[in-house]
């Protein structure tokens, strides 16, 4: 049965927080939602009946679902705000305005306070949200009032009026809420250094405040103040575990475009999103195929020049992670730091699952093109000479020095053939080594394939370190093999990948699709191995009792557990009864073991 496009969207949504909208044939916009989980979340609309019929008939004209990735659920909240105000879909309750959201303002005044509003005033003040929690502003208040004395009163605090005396101290300084910049008992210079400690807390960076904190914690405790000790210990716990990560930043970032590209050996991924006043107002990711190993700054200056023409974007600045040229009239950006450096990390977060997303439905749709991009990164990956089409990996067995075992699993194009795994017992190792049983499988392994003329792999994996890989390696060169295959080993801990004669593993990213692949064949051969070792284990146990009669193998012991399957039974039976199924001979052997008289 043919897969619709709609059905491939719905299998490749990430897991993650996020924003969905639905579109129809015509391309007009139906609904906007957020998700703590993008995938089950939209899988829900398809998956059952619904009691609504307006969700019913919206669910029957989706054509095309597009979504945005974001950091969490906050930021999904503040992001379906923004793109419903903006586009109406017909499905959506109309929201607010954005009054009904609270903001931190740090005002524009000599001697700045640091307030609650939800009017947002082009005053030049700063103004940090919106958040979507008043709960959420008040303890970040109460955390800059317990660290910080600010002045709450609304006076001119002018240097001439100071200077002169016009204002007295009040209540807030004789209580200790305040240090008096009225009366110039506080320098501006002090004042102005706590105002950028307070401009970090609210951006989410806490590390200087949390010094400050557990200090004046810790001066309690020594004062022997054990309640105000608590108190500021309970603050602590809250500060340290919220964190601001807002997609909606400070709203002076406004009208501008955000870039970010990520590549592999035949395609680019270009993500862009459009700010307005902080907030995120439209992303959109395309897939540019190489033609001439184009580099990434080539396919991101197309790319822009591409995405903004089509979205008529006129923004004056843009924000991208290395240098471009942008054409005239367009402020390049490439930030290092802050909330500018977090939005272009965002957009790239997009690229990255928008690339993944591609590679789920390629699987679906053109499996040999994923095939030939996997074989080609691996190769690149692990610095290989050809594509790995066909690998091996080697995983021995032996728990507590019993029924040493190995196993050998086999990948071709990426996939286990499971009907090439193959089994060894040990020949002619004694005891528990591995180093030795990992050369004898591996030379027993492929003498066999040259011996019947089989291909051999491109790559062999020895699930190990560096001395079983060196004792695979002797086997290999026993057999004239070496340097005609490649062949590393993976340590287990930290996921090394070492070379034969180098002493410096190889690390590869933790979420690249390579290593991914080289855990799904060390984590088979494990399986497969330990399942063999358990079942010879427990045939050995259970077959000691019946072998230990003169007369009985390993054979007619297995043979009669098939069929009564415990030697509990067996002992019960009859002559004839066991005659049935072993002979009359063996019979006899065994019954005059349980029935002899004493």
């Amino acid at each position: 049965m043919t897969t619709t496009p709609l059905e491939i969207q719905l299998k490749t949504l990430p897991s993650s927080p996020g924003v969905y909208q639905y579109y129809d044939k015509k391309g007009k916009i139906l609904y906007v939602g957020k998700a703590k989980n993008l995938k089950k979340r939209v899988s829900s609309y398809f998956n059952k009946k619904h009691d609504s019929h307006r969700i019913g008939v919206m669910v029957k004209k989706i054509h095309e679902i597009k979504h945005i990735v974001v950091n969490s659920e906050t930021d999904a909240l503040l992001l379906e705000n923004n793109l419903i105000k903006k586009y109406q879909p017909r499905f959506n309750v109309m929201l607010k305005d954005d009054k009904t959201y609270p903001w931190i303002c740090i005002k524009k005044e000599r001697f700045p306070r640091v307030f609650m509003t939800r009017r947002v005033i082009k005053d030049g003040s700063e103004y940090y949200g919106p958040f979507t929690s008043v709960r959420t502003v008040k303890t970040l208040l109460g955390l800059i009032k317990e660290l910080y004395k600010l002045r709450t009163c609304n006076y001119d605090l002018s240097e001439e009026k100071i200077q002169h005396g016009k204002y007295k101290v009040c209540l807030e300084y004789h209580l200790g809420n305040c240090q008096g910049p009225c009366e110039g008992y506080q320098t501006e210079q002090d004042y102005n250094n706590n105002i950028e400690h307070i401009r970090q807390i609210v951006k989410g960076n806490f590390k200087d405040s949390l010094y400050k904190f557990k200090d004046q914690m810790k001066a309690h405790a020594e004062k022997m103040e054990f309640e105000d000790a608590q108190r500021i210990k309970e603050k602590v716990d809250i500060l340290e575990r919220y964190q601001v990560k807002s997609t909606v930043v400070n709203p002076k970032i406004n009208n501008v475009d955000v870039f970010s590209i990520l590549s592999d050996e035949s395609y680019g991924y270009v993500n862009f999103l459009q700010l307005s006043h902080g907030s995120i107002i439209r992303s959109h990711t395309i897939e540019m195929k190489k033609k001439l190993d184009e580099t990434d700054e080539e396919l991101l200056e197309l790319a822009i020049t591409e995405i903004r023409q089509r979205f008529d974007s006129k923004s004056p600045e843009i924000y991208v992670p290395f240098k471009v040229d942008a054409g005239e009239n367009v402020k390049v950006t490439i930030p290092k730091l802050g909330d500018k450096k977090a939005i272009v990390d965002l957009s790239l977060r997009n690229a990255k699952y928008f690339r993944q997303e591609r590679f789920k439905q390629m699987k679906i749709v053109d499996p040999d093109r994923h095939v030939n991009r996997l074989m080609a990164q691996m190769k690149k990956d692990l610095r290989l000479n050809e594509e790995p089409r066909h690998i091996e990996c080697f995983d021995n067995s032996n728990i507590q020095g019993t029924n040493p075992v190995a196993a050998c699993v086999v990948f071709k194009n990426g996939k286990p053939s499971k009907k090439d795994y193959r089994k060894f017992n040990i020949k002619t190792v004694e005891g528990p080594d591995d180093f030795a049983s990992m050369e004898e499988v591996v030379f027993r392994r492929y003498r066999r394939l040259l011996n019947e003329e089989e291909p051999l792999p491109q790559l062999i994996i020895i699930d190990g370190g560096k001395g079983q890989l060196s004792s695979a390696v002797k086997a290999l060169d026993d057999l004239g093999l070496r340097g005609k295959i490649a062949i590393i080993g993976i340590a287990k801990r930290l996921e090394e990948l070492f070379y034969p004669g180098d002493s410096i593993p190889l690390y590869l990213d933790k979420k690249s699709e390579t290593l991914k692949v080289i855990q799904q064949l060390r984590n088979e051969a494990h399986r497969f191995g330990i399942t063999f070792h358990r079942n010879k284990r427990s045939s050995a146990a259970l077959g000691t009792e019946l072998e230990q009669i003169s007369g009985i193998g390993e054979k007619t012991a297995i043979e009669l557990l098939k069929q009564f399957r415990s030697t509990k039974k067996i002992a019960k039976l009859s002559k004839k009864e066991l005659a049935d199924v072993i002979g009359n001979s063996k019979a006899t052997l065994v019954y005059n073991h349980y029935h002899s008289i004493e």
